[in-house]
């Protein structure tokens, strides 16, 4: 264990760490979202359990590296590119999130809000935990191919996701409640959930996009986005007052 108090395990730990929680954010959005749909009472147990199941997945999957090796083994050629197991799963976990996604946008659109009492009736958690799972696996997966290729020692990997995890806890109401309460963020969110499950696909077909200009540009839009219902807010403000 005290090769863990090293600088470079250290520094390979705390840089982990952050990278996990930046990739953890889609999967919070995601969660946030599906839990909306369900009445007050269950949104909790969807959100944690949510993130329960993302802790227990790539935990599991640290432990299974051998198998996760076989995953890149090609098995059959589609369209001129060979297709292996990982790229199967982020293939069709990008296409359920471009669908997931493109549904709620038109249920947004579509002015549907004033059914919402309805629509959580007919959600269920079971279902809602389903679909979590199913993206959870597709997250996970890219967390742990990250983690991999950040550090060596397993036990670091293992620290690193569960205190991703843990600030996700921490931070998942919080976040849950500004997608919820601002519609314009939660258009945003669900924007940037189309993007992801195209880059999971297009990265299914062997086609390398940089984290680094997705992470940004999702960035650079929600830093727009606060600017703008901060001025809305104060504009708002400077109404009431003017009254």
């Amino acid at each position: 264990m005290e090769i863990l108090f090293t600088t470079e395990a250290l520094v390979a730990l705390l840089t982990l760490t952050l990278l996990e929680i930046v990739l953890g954010i889609d999967n919070i959005v995601f969660i946030s979202i599906l839990s909306s749909r369900l009445p007050l009472s269950e949104q909790n147990k969807a959100r944690y359990g949510g993130l329960g199941l993302a802790l227990i997945m790539r935990i599991l999957l640290l432990f299974s590296l051998s198998w996760l090796m076989t995953l890149t083994v090609p098995l059959f050629t589609l369209f001129e590119y060979s297709i292996s197991g990982r790229d199967l799963i982020l293939i069709f976990g990008g296409l359920f999130l471009i669908g997931k996604a493109t549904f709620e946008i038109h249920h947004k659109l579509e002015g549907q809000d004033h059914n919402e009492k309805e629509n959580q009736s007919k959600a269920s958690l079971l279902s809602v935990l389903t679909q979590i799972f199913l993206l959870d696996a597709v997250f996970s997966l890219d967390s742990v191919i990250t983690a991999i290729g950040m550090a060596n020692q397993i036990s670091i990997m293992i620290i690193a996701v569960v205190l991703s995890i843990i600030v996700m806890l921490f931070s998942m109401k919080g976040i849950s409640h500004f997608v919820e309460n601002h519609p314009t963020v939660k258009m945003l969110a669900l924007s940037f959930l189309l993007l992801i499950g195209f880059t999971l696909v297009a990265e299914g077909f062997h086609a390398h996009i940089p984290k680094g200009y997705i992470y940004f540009a999702m960035g650079f839009s929600l830093f727009v986005e606060l600017l703008n219902l901060k001025l809305a807010k104060k504009g708002k403000a400077v109404r009431l007052k003017s009254l």
